[in-house]
């Protein structure tokens, strides 16, 4: 049976299900509950959806309507948090930018989204600006994030006036479940990051997946330490926690000190960090006096935890229980969890599908391929992306056959533990980041002297991977590793820049003329030995 006309716009406002109910819904259940904390602001849950509704009104207000993007430049803190839950609630798309980019970066980013505007915290405006002027942004919106008491800069616009004044109400805006409410841009193979698109049903299919598989609950206070505008932080946990009406401790950076001195404070019982974060509250001086006795629950991702530090973990917090995660961006990220009673029997696997996801891996023509095969990692979900914005021809690459095709090397055993054994696209995951080599590559090419180079990860004891380049001189050219570092730091972001140049007088090739990376990851492995 079918429906038209005002019953059927009045079954879709019954049936209305997006991430900005999320927290109408949790502020109706428990207005008086402690929702984000963030330097000396503590909010309620019914504090924190009247601040987000007087932001989507003030958005409203400056011309934003469903579809349209906005970017947000910032580091962790309150205002993130609003925005963020505040496009949601009028179907604008929030496009997420990572601070650490450079301005010619944040202005492909801007121009490729066709962002209306940008957000950016008072640090980082002049990156903003820059990048806004170099998109060729006409009439921009331009939010500014400042101290408490600042004037904004000319042309920039308050956002504490946004959330602190105006209509209380919720913005009369239906998002329906499949309309874009985000757009996280993630490097790949390709010199330019794509932008993958996902919708309230992509993300909260991935909010049960976590919650569920990932033993989250309402009672649960969790500090987020690492970067919201990165899906892992900002998906898996904090959307989470306000899904479920969980506390929200929110810092600007995983600062080891800070870190381990909020958690005594607040009593938090949870916490994620990617396995580098992890090793640098181990290693801290404060580690052993921090009183770090409510914390229950651990999780890690972006990159495999080192076996040796998995057991110092369960050694020094053997009340903590812990979860590996592990997916992508265009899974809105989540895809496979290992729990916490199969952390040392399995050490270093990926886990299982999650309870929303169905994983297999293939060969090169999308056949399932026996346990104990290597293939390609793919999966069913509803979690997956719509798709990459402006690009049909990589969106239906990724979802032949009707699976999404990961990109990842595994292996599935008999019982459904996956182990990713390589990358086909050839990421390089450095301290929680992902750094396209082929990007690396394009820019140190621009070099002149350079004949070819050669970008891959290797081993290392602190950033897990480390980012390596191998560069072939051209004839009768002499070029030093300064000259290539201090190259690469004017045009990429520093997390992407080489940490270690190599010269050679060739690079190893296969009779097509391929590149043998895993040849030189095994020539250069022991480059970060003296780091151990």
């Amino acid at each position: 049976m079918t429906t038209s006309g005002p019953t059927a716009a009045a079954i879709a406002s019954a049936r209305r299900h997006g991430v900005g109910d999320l927290l109408h819904r949790t502020a109706r259940r428990y207005p008086g509950r402690l929702a984000v904390v963030a330097g000396d602001l503590r909010a309620t849950y019914e504090e924190f959806d009247t601040a987000v509704n007087r932001a989507a009104h003030a958005l409203t207000g400056r011309g934003l309507r469903p579809g349209d993007r906005l970017a947000l430049l910032s580091h962790n803190c309150w205002q993130f948090a609003v925005v963020a839950f505040a496009t949601a609630k009028l179907g604008v798309v929030l496009v997420p930018v990572n601070f650490m980019l450079t301005a010619p970066e944040v202005a492909y980013l801007l121009r490729h989204s066709g962002a209306r505007g940008i957000v950016a915290e008072d640090a980082l405006v002049p990156t903003a600006e820059t990048a806004l002027a170099d998109a060729g942004v006409a009439n921009a919106i331009r939010g500014w994030i400042g101290p408490a008491g600042a004037v904004a800069p000319a042309g920039w616009d308050a956002v504490d006036g946004w959330w602190r004044d105006g209509p209380a109400e919720a913005p009369d805006v239906l998002v329906g479940d499949d309309d874009p409410v985000r757009l996280m841009y993630t490097s790949g193979t390709e010199s330019r990051p794509k932008g993958v698109l996902l919708s309230s049903r992509s993300l909260i299919s991935q909010y049960v997946s976590c919650a569920v598989d990932g033993g989250m609950s309402a009672d649960d206070v969790e500090v987020h330490a690492l970067p919201m505008y990165h899906c892992a932080q900002l998906d898996c946990f904090f959307s989470v926690d306000v899904y479920l009406g969980a506390t929200s401790v929110i810092l600007p950076g995983p600062d080891p000190a800070v870190l381990l001195a909020t958690i005594a404070a607040e009593r938090a019982t949870k916490l994620f960090c990617p396995p580098t974060v992890w090793i640098s509250l181990l290693r801290h001086p404060d580690f052993a006096a921090s009183d770090l006795s409510s914390l229950r629950k651990g999780y890690y991702g972006a990159s495999p935890m080192p076996i040796e530090v998995l057991r110092e973990l369960q050694r020094r917090l053997p009340d903590v229980a812990l979860w590996n995660f592990y997916g992508q961006t265009e899974m809105a990220p989540l895809a496979t969890i290992l729990g916490p009673h199969e952390q040392l029997e399995r050490a270093g696997s990926a886990g299982r599908a999650a309870v929303n996801v169905e994983t297999r891996v293939v060969d090169f023509d999308g056949v399932p391929v026996p346990p104990g095969t290597i293939g390609e990692i793919v999966h069913r979900s509803p979690h997956a992306a719509l798709g990459y914005y402006a690009d049909e021809a990589r969106t239906a690459e990724a979802f032949t056959g009707g699976w999404f095709h990961s990109g990842d090397l595994g292996v599935l055993d008999a019982d459904g533990y996956l182990s990713v054994v390589d990358r086909m696209k050839d990421m390089i995951k450095t301290g929680g980041e992902n750094v396209a080599g082929r990007e690396v590559e394009e820019a140190v090419y621009q070099l002149d002297g350079v004949a070819e180079v050669a970008v891959f990860g290797i081993s290392h004891p602190y950033w897990v991977e480390a980012v390596v380049a191998v560069v072939v001189p051209r004839t009768g050219v002499d070029l030093t590793a300064d000259q290539v570092h201090a190259h690469a730091r004017e045009r990429l972001a520093a997390f992407k820049c080489p940490k270690y140049v190599v010269f050679a007088d060739a690079l190893p090739k296969n009779p097509s003329g391929k590149i043998l990376k895993r040849e030189l990851r095994a020539t250069y492995a022991s480059l970060a030995q003296s780091e151990s």
